[in-house]
């Protein structure tokens, strides 16, 4: 069986941001096995695992990708909307748009210390529209 939650989440500033108890919280009854997908509905944002525990990596996360992908590239064409948003489907494609987490007795099992993270690569993204999906 597969059950889908519909999640919104407020804005977020541009960073990387743990999300892991929202999308918990979002889940009123965790199958004690199976599999959890979120899936995000957006091209200038991005999910992945990694680092709980030393918000310095969220900062050096930041850092490192505004190297490898820097705004106001003269050979971008894709400009109308502002100098983060072509940047920001680029590294919305090197994150990716979703994660898949294993269910082991009713909770997601993540390493000691891994938690999920919404990678919001605009200045003002805006509210995020998330979909979870389990599977049992």
């Amino acid at each position: 069986m597969v059950r889908h939650v519909r999640l919104q989440l407020p804005p977020f500033p541009r960073g990387f941001h743990l999300i892991t108890e929202r999308l918990m919280d979002a889940v009123e009854d965790w199958p004690e096995q199976g599999l959890f997908h979120a899936h995000i509905l957006h091209t200038s944002a991005g999910l992945t695992v990694n680092e709980n525990a030393d918000p310095s990596v969220r900062v050096d996360y930041e850092t490192i990708f505004n190297r490898l992908v820097p705004e106001n590239d003269p050979a971008y064409t894709h400009t109308m909307e502002g100098p983060d948003d072509m940047p920001a489907h680029v590294k919305a494609s090197l994150v990716g748009h979703a994660v898949s987490l294993p269910i082991v007795d009713g909770r997601l099992l993540l390493g000691t210390w891994q938690g999920i993270y919404l990678c919001e690569f605009r200045n003002r993204g805006g509210g995020r529209r998330l979909l979870l999906s389990l599977h049992a």
